[in-house]
């Protein structure tokens, strides 16, 4: 009986574990951290061994293959001494690949990612395909491979996961774009972390479609470099493409072989120029899947959109109050502030990764007229705001954010969360930091 040893006890963690219990593995399942208690009872009630608290190695150094959870670096020093003895260590989403022949769609980015991935399921379930959606969002992509025989998986691939695939394969990728994120992991090297994203690729062959950014350099550049075996399917809001999707007199065009589609952008449930792209990337692979024009061009309309991700809350005295506590680096700022039509009191801060914002510079001296800081350490934001903006203020919970916020604004303003940062410094995480932006929203 081969062993399986799961390191972390997440939600993709247990659904590991739950999938190599039914394929016969010897399961054992550690976490340095604490579990959640609705996994615990799942763990138990499947009568799966388990730790929390510690790493007990003589327990995790005798397993055949181990599956970490993305939050754990490869650095660790469990994690080497696995590497030293030669045990196989993989993602959740290299282990359940093995035990479907589902077709899958994998999709990764730096920005983006969430919002192609729900808008690609939407489509193809629109289209009436039996189609899961997993990875990086919502139940375990081995917790389905378990409960259900899907057809089709739409999966979100952080670089984390994909550092650990050996021969994962989607039939269909999608790099949505590259900009400079979790440097901290890649060793400062930007470039690092471009080969991880490239890796969704690596094993695919010409019956396989790789759908990325050709407005992209970073993409365009490495492709360039290190040429891929996929057939390549882009798009662009810039140039006619031969082969892929491009914009045309507000339409969107996408060509595969000789078959070519149209659809208006008038009508697309998003806004910003980023979500023209991120309805390509979804409409590209839904054409690709033989879905029905018609279906494809009322998914563009009725898309939902991802929670957190510039998700309009409530209007109140004529201000529009816009939640998009997903923004955890200034690219996705970048594209929130970019699609602001009106005044714009702007919520930011948290925890900097190394943050530049100089991109951000155009946007807040046409857009901007107020700036709140939301964050333990707020120094930076005023040494590179406040010769910008007239009223830039400090604050460290979110209630009073919203109430200076409420203060500020006028009739016609927006008033906007897009930190810019990652949350862990006053909240548990970015979905906890929206919640409360709402709530206090809610009770003005």
């Amino acid at each position: 009986m081969k062993r399986l040893v799961v390191l972390g006890g997440g939600e993709s963690g247990v659904g590991t574990a739950l999938l190599g219990k039914e394929k016969g593995y010897e399961v054992f399942l550690s976490d340095k951290g604490k579990i959640k208690e609705k996994y615990k009872e799942v763990l138990e009630h499947n009568e799966i061994e388990w730790e929390e608290g510690e790493h007990t190695e003589s327990k995790i150094l005798n397993a055949d293959v181990v599956m970490k959870s993305p939050g754990i670096p490869d650095k660790v020093a469990l994690v080497q001494k696995l590497i030293q003895n030669k045990i196989t260590v993989v993602s959740e989403i290299e282990f359940a690949s093995q035990f479907t022949s589902a077709n899958i769609i994998g999709i990764t980015g730096s920005n983006g990612k969430t919002t192609t991935t729900m808008w690609t399921h939407h489509m193809l379930k629109n289209g009436n395909l039996n189609v899961a959606m997993g990875g990086n969002i919502g139940d375990s992509f081995a917790k389905q491979v378990v409960e259900e025989k899907y057809e089709h998986f739409v999966l979100e691939l952080s670089s984390f996961q994909l550092d650990g695939i050996k021969e994962f394969k989607p039939h269909i990728a999608v790099i949505t774009n590259i900009t400079p994120d979790h440097l901290d992991r890649y060793d400062y090297k930007f470039e690092n972390y471009i080969a991880s994203k490239f890796r969704i690729a690596m094993n695919q062959t010409s019956n396989d479609y790789l759908i990325y950014d050709a407005d992209d350099e970073v993409i365009v550049n490495h492709l360039n470099q290190n040429p891929v075996q996929s057939t390549l399917l882009p798009f662009s809001l810039e140039r006619k493409m031969e082969q892929g999707a491009y914009l045309e007199e507000k339409n969107i065009k996408i060509i595969i072989d000789n078959s070519q589609i149209i659809m208006p952008t008038a009508n697309i449930a998003l806004e910003g120029k980023h979500n023209v792209k991120n309805a390509m990337a979804a409409s590209t692979v839904a054409h690709l899947l033989k879905i029905r024009k018609h279906t494809i061009r009322e998914s563009l309309e009725n898309f939902q959109g991802a929670e957190h991700r510039l998700e309009n809350v409530l209007r109140i005295n004529k201000v529009q109050y816009i939640n998009d506590s997903k923004a955890t680096n200034v690219n996705a700022t970048y594209f929130a502030l970019e699609s602001m039509d009106a005044p714009t009191v702007w919520i930011v801060g948290g925890e900097d990764k190394g943050n530049n914002y100089k991109e951000l510079f155009p946007f807040v001296n046409e857009k901007v007229k107020a700036i709140v800081c939301l964050g333990v350490d707020n120094q930076k934001l005023f040494d590179t705001f406040s010769n910008m903006v007239d009223v830039v203020v400090e604050t460290q919970f979110m209630t009073e954010a919203v109430k200076i916020a409420y203060k500020i604004a006028e009739a016609g303003d927006n008033v906007l969360l897009s930190p810019a940062c990652t949350s862990f410094d006053l909240f548990d995480n970015y979905e906890d930091r929206g919640r409360q932006f709402k709530e206090a929203v809610r009770k003005l």
